[in-house]
């Protein structure tokens, strides 16, 4: 598995922000636009470990430039599917993060939970 990943799974946020590209993008279904940066995707995985209850990747599918990290989760009593795909830069750094979630009642939950967290007097 990617360190990214190593990472997320052991819950070191740190060790998972540093492994980004400085210019990472970040997609995901909840934001309509992307976040670009470590900094603004650091504060994302930083609300999203708040938010996740017992996650834990499921599968790991990719080669060298591309990975799919199949994971599940809770979010407020719901059960979500996802998965994380990374593009690595030539470095191994992580270039574009892209999230998928379901079911939409778990994206609509994770959707409610990450606005109260990135909220101005948010955790």
């Amino acid at each position: 598995m990617h360190p990214f990943g190593v990472a997320i799974a052991a819950g070191d946020m740190d060790a998972a922000i540093a492994t980004l590209s400085a210019d990472v993008a970040f997609r995901s279904p909840i934001v309509f636009r992307p976040y670009q940066g470590r900094e603004a995707v650091g504060t994302i995985l930083r609300a999203v470990a708040r938010v996740f209850e017992d996650f834990r990747y499921t599968r790991d599918i990719g080669d060298a430039a591309d990975h799919a990290l199949v994971f599940s989760a809770r979010v407020g009593g719901r059960e979500i599917e996802g998965c994380d795909f990374l593009h690595l830069a030539e470095d191994g750094s992580v270039a574009e993060l892209v999230v998928m979630v379901r079911p939409l009642t778990a994206a609509n939950a994770l959707a409610e939970a990450m606005a109260a967290q990135l909220a101005p007097d948010g955790g």
